[in-house]
């Protein structure tokens, strides 16, 4: 079923070329480029001059036509197709813009104050001469390893605090393992020794040894072998679609009962979905129609700051997806355990260093669930009614370095759409030579006094143990989702609905909350927070169509848990990742703001991104808004995370509000 899918859905036939949808030709303006096309922009590089035996490639990557365009396509027409590139020579990197039809560059422009992203081949020779240095290796010996035969070595970027020793410098930081015996090396960390290595000249400029707690022999290995038996799970689950799945795959474009839309999977930011429309059925103000809803929603950025001040750990702030995705913000997902054995899988391409194509397996499962769940139900005296409730999702995984993402979005039958994202993984861990926490007493953790007075000595200041000799550091997760709505049209106010106590004269009732709702007229009125205390629904509503009872028609953007940032204001890392000073942030649309802390965050200045853009406060309505969501999660790790942690859910929800005339699910079939 991988490699094509032939199946009869009623009575039409469905084919949808599944594994290798890049191979094909494309069919749609949206799809990703296939594997004759990245050939195209080497060739056509290669001819315009732009490369020689340096040239590096961090990205290559569908350029997007005009947003009209797109709407505009109707499938069999000719599509315009353009490629976009970022590549490196030296320590110079460029842009380009590559026509794939004419076969000509567009346009090749120097990168003038911005760094292109890292790519894992940079840091290979940064290990090798860490190894040599004499410091180095006297850290190593201190630590009781003078055979370096066994460990390993890697090097990691250690973040951008814009000290002058920095600025412009692509740094890394050398940090090694012990490997011996062990599958799960993240519990076998050398600790406290780092070695600064200049990556471009392949200079050691420091070794810095913060001291060396003892090795140990802990074993934090989770693979089956390691593991033993399994524990034994009775009565098994079956699901079976004897008929084929009930969703129709053409190329890209997917049709599942009445949504339609496109997806591509994006080296930097994973799955895309595009062009999202309802069918509806049919209402008192119009007839049967495919309704716009969502032209584009896609993950935008992740930043991950770690909670502890050590040198080893300051510079552990990650920008994930615009400074690592150089070889793909995806991995291959595990058939019948990461999606069920019903699901239908997609392949895609990822550049490697090299500019060249290589197939990446499984990266994408599309699948039907049903988990039990009633969509609506009612029962009074006679009337019982319940319809079972089934969504469809489309599941995407990332792997960047210890952590495991995974993304879905998912439709349901009520309208909605829901995104969300799974973290698991392994935590990262620090040694240390203390083997637990103090002693507790009647089985209770020290007092905050205790712990206040003793901040600077505690092993587990800044995280917890989680095996002995092994603390989990504290750190955050923040997730920014751009989601493009096009509710019924491009033209859209964002309406902010706050509930406010009322008071009453009433002898029974004193109080209880009404409406005000306002239109944000410029962006500044719609970078909003999430306050209990001030409860709002956050809408995209069409200033020209109404529903049956003249409101007119939206859809809410519904936020799930997340949380709010304890990086203070003057916090390098706050300041480049400014996109998570609010939960939402509202802009008109502009086809080059795609990612929220900037086109390239890489060794990037405070303030790229979503402050930049928003600095002028443009106007915003009767407008094509784009909403920046960003979910956000403080993790303090617990023991039941480690040594791999259960998959952690947080979401948000587009839910139609007076979108439709009444409940667009009272059509669904009753299980008898």
């Amino acid at each position: 079923m991988r490699r094509a899918l032939k199946v009869w859905l009623g009575s039409v036939l469905v084919l949808g070329v599944l594994a290798q949808p890049s191979a094909a030709q494309p069919s749609h303006p949206l799809d990703p480029l296939t594997w004759q096309e990245h050939w195209t922009v080497l060739e056509v590089l290669r001819d315009a001059g732009h490369l020689d035996s340096t040239t590096r490639f961090s990205q290559v990557r569908l350029a997007e036509p005009d947003k009209q365009q797109v709407w505009r396509f109707q499938k069999g027409a000719s599509i315009e197709r353009r490629a976009f590139a970022v590549v490196r020579q030296g320590k110079d990197a460029f842009e380009a813009t590559i026509d794939l039809g004419s076969r000509q560059v567009l346009s090749w422009q120097k990168l003038e104050g911005a760094h292109a992203n890292w790519l894992t081949e940079e840091f290979g020779g940064a290990v090798a001469e860490a190894m040599k240095h004499p410091d180095f290796v006297a850290g190593l010996a201190k630590r009781g390893i003078e055979d370096l035969t066994f460990v390993d070595c890697v090097a990691i970027p250690p973040g951008y605090f814009g000290t002058k020793a920095e600025k412009g410098r692509r740094l890394g930081h050398v940090r090694c393992v012990d490997p011996r015996g062990v599958r799960n090396t993240w519990a076998r960390q050398i600790e406290g020794l780092t070695a600064v290595v200049d990556l471009d000249t392949q200079e050691v400029l420091e070794v810095v040894d913060e001291g060396a707690p003892p090795l140990h022999s802990i074993t934090a290995d989770f693979d089956a072998t390691s593991l033993g038996p399994p524990r034994t799970v009775p009565s098994p689950i079956l699901v079976d679609q004897p008929l084929g799945p009930g969703f129709a795959v053409d190329g890209h474009v997917v049709e599942w009962q009445n949504w339609r839309f496109h997806f591509r999977l994006d080296q930097r930011v994973g799955t895309v979905i595009s062009t999202v429309t309802y069918r509806d059925a049919g209402s008192e103000t119009a007839g049967e129609s495919q309704r716009s809803v969502l032209y584009q929603g896609h993950l935008s950025e992740v930043f991950v700051p770690y909670m502890d001040p050590g040198f080893a750990w300051h510079g552990r702030n990650f920008i994930d997806a615009g400074e690592f995705s150089g070889t793909g913000l995806f991995q291959p997902l595990v058939a019948g355990s990461d999606c069920p054995d019903h699901a239908v899988y997609f392949d895609t391409l990822q550049v490697l260093p090299n500019g060249r194509p290589s197939t990446v397996s499984d990266v994408v499962c599309l699948f039907e669930r049903e988990a039990g769940e009633p969509s609506w139900r009612h029962a009074e005296d006679s009337l019982r009614e319940s319809r079972p409730k089934r969504d469809l999702v489309v599941r995407s995984a990332a792997v960047i370095g210890n952590y495991d993402y995974l993304f879905d979005w998912v439709f349901q039958q009520d309208g909605s759409i829901r995104g969300a994202v799974g973290a698991t993984g392994i935590v990262e861990v620090k040694m240390v030579a203390e083997s637990g926490a103090f002693t507790r007493t009647a089985g209770l953790e020290p007092s905050t006094a205790a712990a206040d007075a003793t901040t600077q000595t505690r092993a587990d200041a800044y995280g917890r143990f989680v095996d002995p000799h092994i603390v989990a550091t504290n750190h955050d997760h923040y997730f920014s989702y751009r989601l493009d709505l096009d509710v019924d049209g491009e033209s859209n106010d964002f309406v902010i609905d706050r509930l406010v106590q009322k008071r009453l004269d009433g002898e029974r009732r004193k109080s209880i909350w009404v409406r005000e709702a306002r239109i944000a007229q410029r962006e500044s009125e719609a970078q909003l927070d999430i306050n209990y205390d001030r409860p709002a629904l956050w809408r995209v509503a069409s200033p020209s169509r109404t529903n049956h009872v003249g409101y007119p028609t939206s859809y809410q953007l519904m936020p799930g848990m997340t949380a709010n940032t304890l990086l203070s204001d003057d916090d390098y890392p706050r300041r480049r990742a400014g996109f998570i000073n609010h939960h939402l942030w509202v802009t008109p649309y502009h086809k080059d703001e795609r990612y929220a802390a900037g086109e390239h965050p890489t060794l990037s200045e405070p303030g790229m991104g979503l402050p930049a853009w928003t600095s002028d406060n443009r106007w915003i309505a009767r407008s094509d808004v784009v909403l920046w969501y960003t979910i956000g999660m403080h993790h303090m790790v617990r023991a039941e995370d480690w040594p791999v942690m259960p998959v952690m859910w947080h979401s948000f929800e587009l839910r139609p509000f007076d979108f439709f005339d009444h409940n667009p699910a009272l059509d669904l079939p009753a299980k008898r």
